[in-house]
Order: structure tokens, then C-alpha cells, then sequence
């Protein structure tokens, strides 16, 4: 991949100086894309996404080994709000906006007094926030809460998005509207995008490029259309409705070995 906004290579974090989270887990984001980064819960696609977003301090956790560079620079062990005003954005997978404030007030502290976007602009591309300024973000819905999230990260003027677990909880419809919604966003504004996803089909259906983390490393990584197509992904991690089955890299393995045997 060529030009790349932000690059992670060999990384190993630990959590309280024993339990090792990831290990030697490297990926790019290029320019202008969008990049999914899937697995099962514990795979460690948080912790990679807070690695790269400065927050790990805050759980008791360190980068040990490899780097993180980000427009051409080393940014492994910054800050949190180092990181935002390089335009490193992070939307969390929880506690994403304020519940006790409204929608135009969550806006207003998101918003940057340099910003080269306006908060009309944002709201074009969600018209039920526009529909109700007033309301607590408290009472939206899961939806219209990932919409309010979404649009105080673009107030922040991100060079780099990064989304944590965007369909969480939402029916499918709404995922479906969502990942269209953020696609549409990316390519119009020429943003960046990490988007760390347990809904695999979901995630991939709208990116250029997709990983899949197990137990802390990288196990298959490529174009996201090839991902989908390739018959070990679609066996093992494309299940359901689209959600990453329960297994392992392990059964992937035993799986190959024993389609060879049997031709």
C-alpha cells in the first residue's frame, strides 16, 4: 500500500508488565481509505486502537516493543491530546457523548475554533440531528447517538478517524445506514478511517482494505473484496449476519490440513 497516513509495525503491548495483549501486530492505513480491522472479542482490536490513540496509561497497559508512526511520524507513547490536535481522532466504543447535554451543545465542545468544516455542514449528513437540536443526547437512540459521535470527530477536523466498534448493539438496518452514511462521509471529505469492527461483513462490505486480529496477531490481512472472497474467511469468519464466528486460527489450520488430506 502506497502513501500511507499512518503505519504500525511489530507492536507488542502488555497489560500491568505481564498479560500480553498483542504481539507483533503491523498494519497500514493509507491515504484517503478505509481500513477495517476485525476479530472476536479479546482479539485485541481495542487495545491496537488505543495503542494508537494514546490511551493505554489509562488501563494499566504499554507498548514494549515495535512503533507506531503516523504522517511520517513516530507517535508510540504520545498523548491523548497530543494525538487530537495532530488529527488523530478516536470515537470510543462506549461513553461516546455527553447524555446530560444537548445536541447542539455536545457539538459546541466538540467544535475546533479553527475548523475548516462547520457544524451545518456536519449535520448535512445526519438530517435527524439537524431535526433536534434541543434534545439530551441522553435520549437518542443507539443510532442517532453514533451519529452525534460521529459528527463532533469530524468538528475536530480529523486526518485520521478512528472508530471503535461502530455497529455495537445497532439492528442491522441501522448498521447497514450507518457504514453507507460514514462511506459517503470518507470519500467526499477525503477522510482517513481504522474501523474496528466485530461485525466482519458489515465492516468489509464498506472498506478498501481489512485485517482480521485472533488472540493478538494478525492472521489473514489484504483488499477488503479479496477478504470477503477468500474461502478461509468466509468459512470462518463471515458467519451469520455477518457477525465473526467463535472460532479459531487453530480450527482454520486443522481446517486446511484436512482439506488437503481429504483433496
Amino acid at each position: 500500500m502506497a502513501d500511507n497516513l499512518l503505519e504500525v509495525r511489530q507492536l507488542e503491548v502488555v497489560y500491568n508488565r505481564v498479560a500480553t495483549a498483542i504481539q507483533g501486530v503491523s498494519l497500514e492505513v493509507p491515504l484517503r481509505s478505509i481500513v477495517a480491522l476485525v476479530g472476536t472479542n479479546g482479539a485485541g482490536k481495542t487495545t491496537t486502537l488505543r495503542a494508537i490513540s494514546g490511551f493505554l496509561p489509562s488501563e494499566e497497559a504499554e507498548i514494549i516493543d515495535g512503533e507506531i508512526v503516523f504522517d511520517g511520524q513516530r507517535i508510540d507513547g504520545e498523548r491523548p491530546h497530543q494525538l487530537a490536535r495532530a488529527g488523530v481522532i478516536l470515537v470510543p466504543e462506549r461513553d461516546k457523548v455527553f447524555a446530560t447535554l444537548s445536541v447542539q451543545e455536545n457539538l459546541a465542545f466538540a467544535a475546533n475554533e479553527t475548523r475548516s468544516i462547520t457544524r451545518e455542514h456536519v449535520l448535512s449528513y445526519f438530517p435527524r440531528l439537524a431535526e433536534r437540536p434541543l434534545q439530551l443526547a441522553g435520549y437518542l437512540s443507539g443510532g442517532e447517538k453514533q451519529m452525534l459521535a460521529i459528527a463532533m470527530a469530524l468538528l475536530c477536523r480529523p486526518k485520521l478517524l478512528l472508530i471503535d466498534e461502530l455497529s455495537l448493539g445497532l439492528a442491522p438496518i441501522v448498521v447497514k445506514e450507518l457504514m453507507e452514511r460514514l462511506r459517503l462521509i470518507c470519500r467526499e471529505l477525503g477522510l482517513t478511517v481504522l474501523l474496528v469492527e466485530q461485525n466482519a461483513k458489515a465492516a468489509l462490505t464498506v472498506s478498501d482494505y481489512g485485517y482480521v486480529m485472533e488472540s493478538g496477531r494478525v492472521v489473514f490481512y489484504g483488499q477488503a473484496a479479496e477478504l470477503m472472497n477468500h474461502p478461509d474467511v468466509r468459512e470462518f469468519y463471515l458467519g451469520g449476519a455477518g457477525q465473526i464466528e467463535s472460532k479459531t486460527y487453530r480450527d482454520i489450520k486443522q481446517y486446511r490440513r484436512k482439506r488437503r488430506w481429504w483433496g
